[in-house]
């Protein structure tokens, strides 16, 4: 499978060289001209490629990889959205470090924010429970493998993303919508920067989902 990432910094190299490992290929992309990412491409291998921004979001898979601030200038002028799943890996920082905190979205959440200005897109919030360090560590110990959840509104998209995470040896947690999953996984929420582990092999713990029933 080809994906595409807006980004290639810490997370977009992180995720890349799991997609690879496991048989996929990327198309990475930056603000500037694809040759600056030729370094970035050398140390990736055969399985990495570098195209303008609008290239990289025409993948069925496009991973958004980019500091919070630079995510509307990131998302804008691509071509519409034809219903591409789009995996969003941002922390709503305000400016892009801890240091001035969070963005508030009061009852709503930062992926419900870019679903809005990636409208046509299939967002699914993800990776946002992990440091990259963990993420870019051997996703199987033993008789565990490292979990990652997963939110969005659409249920063929999650099963997707979902698939492409257990590709890669991790096991994947469906945490339910975007506004209610989203907020417990971001950046500040209950269960961020925790590392969890499922015995393996195990049944796919998938779809599991935090949502509360209506009534």
């Amino acid at each position: 499978m080809e994906i595409g990432i807006i980004g290639a910094g810490t997370v977009a190299q992180a995720f890349s060289k799991k997609a690879i490992g496991a048989g996929h290929q990327v198309v990475l992309s930056n603000s500037g001209a694809p040759e600056k990412l030729a370094g970035v491409i050398g140390r990736l291998g055969s399985g990495a490629s570098a195209a303008p921004a609008a290239i990289a979001a025409e993948k069925p898979i496009v991973l958004l990889a980019v500091p919070w601030p630079k995510v509307e200038a990131a998302l804008h002028g691509l071509p519409a959205w034809r219903g591409q799943v789009l995996i969003d890996a941002t922390n709503a920082l305000r400016d892009g470090t801890p240091t001035q905190g969070l963005v508030d979205f009061h009852d709503g959440s930062s992926s419900e924010h870019v679903a809005a200005l990636a409208p046509g897109a299939r967002v699914v919030k993800a990776m946002n429970t992990l440091f990259m360090g963990n993420f870019a560590a051997e996703a199987r110990d033993g008789r565990f493998r490292r979990a990652v959840l997963v939110s969005g509104d659409d249920h063929d998209a999650k099963s997707t993303v979902a698939d492409l995470f257990e590709s890669f040896g991790f096991a994947p947690i469906d945490l339910g919508s975007l506004k209610v999953g989203g907020r417990i996984q971001a950046v500040g929420g209950p269960i961020a920067g925790h590392d969890f582990f499922l015995p393996w092999p195990a049944p796919r713990a998938f779809p599991l989902s935090v949502e509360r029933p209506e009534g």
